[in-house]
């Protein structure tokens, strides 16, 4: 007799990989005549910026550029001046062949070098290299058996739950401003911000962003040493073009600013442009019954088992946390003039009975010695952002964050410099659950005849044991236990060691 096999589709969570590339650093930067000319090098400082991602079988292409930033000291002024350099690159990665119909790539890293030196006053060269640490996660779908029929078939059914990714893209959008100084600035030294993203509104194939680019700039008047702050807010609002959105889906939208340019005018205000890059990520739930286990009353099956990886969004994260450190200064009496922060590679860790998501933090201080020059002091703390979750067993945890500062107090005092930051973590934790299904299954020769003097077997089994197990050893279909022995029908295992009716078919 043949054998009915009903299948169906569902996304599973397919291969990922963790790949490592170096890009090299090897530029001139020039300085422009409206800034001092270089007496002392301070600081340098290099992050990536990915404008887009290609994956192709075996090949992960990443296009953007190398912002290069250096602070420095002019001889003709003793306050801290600041030049910066776009430099773009192009980068292929070797990846394992990767099946997909959506994927995701993270992208990370942290100087492994920098060598800079002042060839003349008005040139900077800087030679060094930064590691890229890229994260590449896919979904492909996967067919399966959802149920069986005829032959005498028994089947043991389970409902899988899971998300499918609908959308994932990374949007580059440029909002502009305006910053007003109380007087016309001498050197402004740095641009941060923070982006929060207010609303997310889900239409057929569109979604809605809303919120708000806050604003920092660090700056000095002429003749003066000591930075001021001044700050501005741009709000925003862009609606984007997603194809399969839908108003049902769960959607994470997460802003993070990527670079800020500065027109000066004549007066104390100046034009100011924002890039950011909107990070949106969409699934979809869904749920099905699949066939996990089978046998045959009547034939001799032959079962072929299928890992099945599904993934669940195990929750969205916009969260804080506080980490502190200090470490002596070799001047105590060095007086701070700015300070920065830049994240490494995160990962997911289990710390006590909780999991958090971690990272090493390095606060850079700027401070000027007791001579009056302009010295670089580094802290290395360690970022640990707790997890409002707890995954099951065996489960591989998928996390899609970036880092923040919220917020940043450092001090050099009595020769100790102190810092604290407010980091902020926003993003999805994605959980992997592999669980075993049927593959395929095939019925072979008849069983074969039971002696007919048998009506019944005594089986004596244990506290635990699946009811499913044990017609399966018997071929016998578990409906027949139950009614034999006067079990409730949706008994699954037995809770306690018993004598069980075996009836013989």
């Amino acid at each position: 007799m043949e054998l009915k096999i009903f299948r169906d589709t569902l996304p599973q969570g397919g291969a990922g990989c963790t790949v490592k590339a170096e890009l090299p650093l090897e530029t001139e930067i020039r300085i422009s005549d409206d800034l001092p000319p270089v007496g002392k090098l301070v600081k340098c400082f290099v992050r990536p910026v990915v404008l887009q991602r290609q994956l192709q079988p075996g090949r992960l292409t990443l296009e953007g550029y190398l912002r290069c930033t250096v602070f420095y000291q002019s001889e003709k002024e003793k306050g801290l001046c600041q030049t910066e350099q776009k430099l773009p690159f192009t980068r292929q990665l070797e990846l394992p062949e990767l099946t997909f119909t959506a994927w995701t790539a993270v992208v990370e890293g942290q100087t492994e070098y920098l060598n800079t030196r002042a060839v003349d006053p008005r040139r900077i060269e800087v030679r060094g290299a930064y590691g890229l640490v890229v994260t590449v996660h896919t979904q492909c779908k996967t067919e399966v058996i959802t149920a069986l029929a005829d032959g005498g078939i028994e089947q043991q059914l389970r409902t899988l739950q899971g998300v499918r990714s609908v959308a994932v893209l990374d949007k580059l959008v440029t909002l502009e401003g305006e910053l007003v100084f109380a007087k016309p600035p001498a050197a402004v030294l740095d641009i941060t911000g923070n982006a929060c993203v207010a609303e997310v509104k889900l239409l057929a194939g569109k979604a809605v962003v809303k919120g708000e680019l806050r604003v920092q700039c660090a700056w000095r008047a002429e003749g003066d040493t000591a930075l001021q702050s001044q700050a501005a807010a741009l709000p925003f609002q862009q609606v984007i073009d997603l194809e399969g959105i839908a108003e049902d889906c769960r959607c994470l939208c997460v802003a993070e600013p990527v670079g800020f340019t500065l027109s000066q005018a004549e007066s104390a205000a100046a034009q100011l442009t924002a890039n950011v890059m909107l990070h949106l990520r969409a699934w979809r739930s869904y749920q099905l019954q699949v066939a996990v286990d089978a046998f045959s009353t009547r034939f001799e099956t032959e079962l072929t088992p299928q890992p099945l990886v599904t993934e669940q969004l195990l929750c969205t994260l916009n969260d804080t946390a506080t980490a502190t450190g200090s470490g002596p200064l070799p001047d105590a009496g060095a007086q701070l003039r700015a300070c920065f922060v830049h994240y490494g590679p995160q990962q997911t860790i289990q710390k006590g009975e909780g999991w958090v998501l971690a990272a090493k933090a390095v606060v850079t201080a700027l401070a000027e010695n007791t001579l009056g020059e302009l010295e670089s002091y580094e802290k290395t703390l360690e970022v640990a952002v707790p997890l409002p979750i707890t995954p099951p067993e065996e489960t591989v945890l998928v996390p899609e964050c970036w880092l923040s500062t919220e917020n940043v107090q450092c001090t050099c005092a009595g020769g100790t410099l102190e810092a604290t930051i407010t980091v902020r973590a926003e993003g999805a934790i994605l959980g992997c659950t592999t669980s075993p299904v049927i593959g395929s299954i095939t019925l072979g020769d008849p069983l074969p005849d039971t002696d007919p003097e048998i009506a019944l077997r005594i089986y004596y089994a244990q506290a635990g044991e699946e009811l499913f197990a044990v017609a399966r050893r018997f071929h016998v279909a578990p409906a027949q236990i139950l009614a034999a022995n006067q079990l409730e029908e949706e008994l699954a295992s037995l809770p306690q060691a018993q004598r069980l009716l075996i009836p013989v078919t």
